[in-house]
């Protein structure tokens, strides 16, 4: 009888009402723009010491990026990226160095343009990649993180036996960068902004930063993608992306491909920021910290892996700059380096234990909770409310009509 009345000529039917259109908030786009604008202003105000480490955190974050994309969007282990990073240095330092040197008149370098060199580090860098793929593409976890283990060794052997390109264990100087005639050095040409000396650090600077700001937005376009997703897909599950159409050991070579260019690219900024390449500087130690950044920072994400290579690459460089204000730290106390690494295993518990996501995970919380003053908790309707409400939401089930 009731639907029969609901269904008369007079009565009045309740019209579905449109979900109203989220509000398009430009806080974040506005904090991005002062970001920038405060990024470019710094080689004004701050001393050099604060625009070296920025240019070594620039390609601390290009390598972050290159080794996230491999371990936590694709889930295949390496600890071969300091391998990468060689390949990237030397190859830049053998393409776009001087031949002969300081007591060292056996080495050997062709002289080319500094850009040809770096962009021949990443394409070294890219190619020992794809070599080494089809090894990763046969293993998986800690085998292929023991298997690609070996590169870094082999690389240790080549780097101390080939003195002629590497310079041995005293290692070799890096030839400044030149782009279109103008110098990354102190001269050449000299250059003044509202009277304060643009020199070697804070052109560096600028460099290091269209450099990250461009590795980021690559990753970031790339895994939106149809190949990011399959990539995400594959990380899940091989069997389930194979299912799906997924070529796996096609897409673990592209990623390979794709993450080595990365760290040559990084290897190549790594050169610049010393001024030198040696052995020691591309040990296992520098393929832990690598992972350590995209731990820390939160596997998975590009904005992580930014947070992370800014942690772990400043801190010891910030330590040993104020190690006399630093408790602990200093003379008497612990080395800068030592103190950084005490801190990091500690963060990686906590992150583990407490937070897997990592500082990414953790602002993302900060960010929701800001949207939502209730904590980001959902609260479920009274079924008062919901009775209430049944008749205005659509349904896309038919009505069905009632015969009492």
């Amino acid at each position: 009888m009731s639907e029969a009345t609901a269904t008369s000529p007079g009565a009045t039917r309740a019209v579905p009402r449109a979900a109203p259109e989220p509000r398009r908030s430009y806080v974040r786009p506005l904090v991005l723009v002062i970001l920038l604008v405060v990024l470019l202003a710094l080689p004004i105000y701050v001393e050099e010491f604060w625009l070296r480490t920025g240019f070594a955190v620039c390609g601390a974050i290009v390598g972050a990026i290159g080794l996230n994309l491999l371990v936590g969007n694709t889930g295949q282990l390496s600890l071969a990226h300091a391998f990468f990073l060689a390949c990237g240095a030397v190859t830049y330092v053998f393409i776009s160095g001087e031949s002969g040197g300081i007591g060292l008149a056996d080495l050997s370098g062709l002289g080319w343009p500094p850009l040809i060199g770096m962009i021949a580090g990443v394409l070294v860098a890219g190619l020992a990649g794809l070599l080494f793929s089809p090894i990763a593409a046969r293993l998986r976890g800690i085998y292929l993180g023991v298997a690609s283990l070996g590169l870094v060794f082999i690389g240790q052997h080549v780097l101390n036996s080939w003195t002629s390109v590497t310079g041995g264990f005293n290692g070799r100087s890096a030839p400044e960068f030149v782009l279109f005639g103008f110098t990354f050095g102190n001269r050449d040409p000299e250059l003044f902004v509202v009277g304060v000396p643009f020199r070697e650090a804070e052109r560096l600077w600028y460099l290091g930063l269209v450099l990250a700001l461009a590795a980021y937005l690559f990753a970031r376009n790339l895994l939106r993608s149809r190949a990011g997703r399959a990539l995400q897909t594959l990380r899940d599950s091989e069997v389930a992306a194979s299912v799906m159409g997924v070529n796996v050991q096609r897409y673990k070579a592209r990623v390979f491909l794709v993450s080595s260019m990365y760290a040559g690219l990084s290897g190549v900024m790594y050169a610049l920021s010393i001024g030198s390449i040696a052995p020691e500087s591309f040990g296992l130690e520098v393929s832990i910290l690598y992972l350590a950044m995209i731990v820390l920072g939160g596997l998975g994400s590009v904005g992580g892996s930014v947070l992370g290579a800014i942690f772990v690459s400043a801190l010891p460089l910030i330590f040993q700059r104020y190690a006399d204000a630093v408790p602990l730290v200093g003379e008497g106390g612990l080395a800068a380096g030592e103190a950084a690494r005490y801190l990091f295993g500690l963060a990686i518990i906590l992150v583990v234990m407490f937070e897997p996501a990592g500082l990414a995970g953790l602002a993302g919380r900060f960010r929701r909770k800001g949207r939502d003053p209730g904590g980001g908790r959902a609260t479920r309707p009274s079924s008062a409310a919901t009775s209430s409400s049944t008749t205005d939401v659509p349904s896309d089930r038919p009505a069905q009509g009632s015969t009492t």
